[in-house]
This record gives C-alpha cells, sequence and structure tokens, in this order.
C-alpha cells in the first residue's frame, strides 16, 4: 500500500502542477520551453507545498487533495546503511 500511495502523492501534484501551467500558458503569453521547463515545476511543487502544510497543520483531509488521505509510512530498513565519513 505505502508504494501505491506514494506513487498517487507523486503523480496527482506533477499532473495538476501541468493543468495549471497548461491554464496559465492561455493567459500568459509563453512559449512551451518555458512551460514544461519552467511553469510546470513551479506549479507542481507549489500545489504540494500547499496541500501538504495544510495536511500537517490544518486537517488531515487536505491530503485527499494530494491524491490520498495520509502520507506513506516506511518501516526502518533491517540493516542500517554504514556510515560514510569524509
Amino acid at each position: 500500500m505505502n508504494v501505491y500511495a506514494s506513487l498517487l502523492r507523486t503523480g496527482v501534484p506533477a499532473a495538476v502542477g501541468w493543468l495549471i501551467a497548461v491554464a496559465l500558458r492561455h493567459g500568459i503569453d509563453l512559449d512551451e520551453t518555458a512551460v514544461t521547463g519552467v511553469l510546470t515545476p513551479v506549479a507542481t511543487v507549489a500545489y504540494y507545498a500547499v496541500f501538504r502544510f495544510a495536511e500537517e497543520h490544518l486537517s488531515p483531509h487536505f491530503g485527499w487533495l494530494l491524491g490520498y488521505a495520509r502520507p506513506p509510512k516506511y518501516e526502518a530498513a533491517p540493516y542500517p546503511l554504514p556510515r560514510v565519513r569524509p
């Protein structure tokens, strides 16, 4: 279930970010490179940040706007990775 939840919580903001960027493109004179290279990632991160903050600080119900009601929980690895010293 964690994989499904994590995929949804990644895919939904990406799709919404793309839709926001396409909608904004119709109101602003932008070329395709600006939409795919700048506007889509910015809209995606902004959407995720707003609703993740709302989910954490206002109500867990905002998680549905990210595709799944709660963040996935991962179990600790049975064998921790060794520490790398510089």
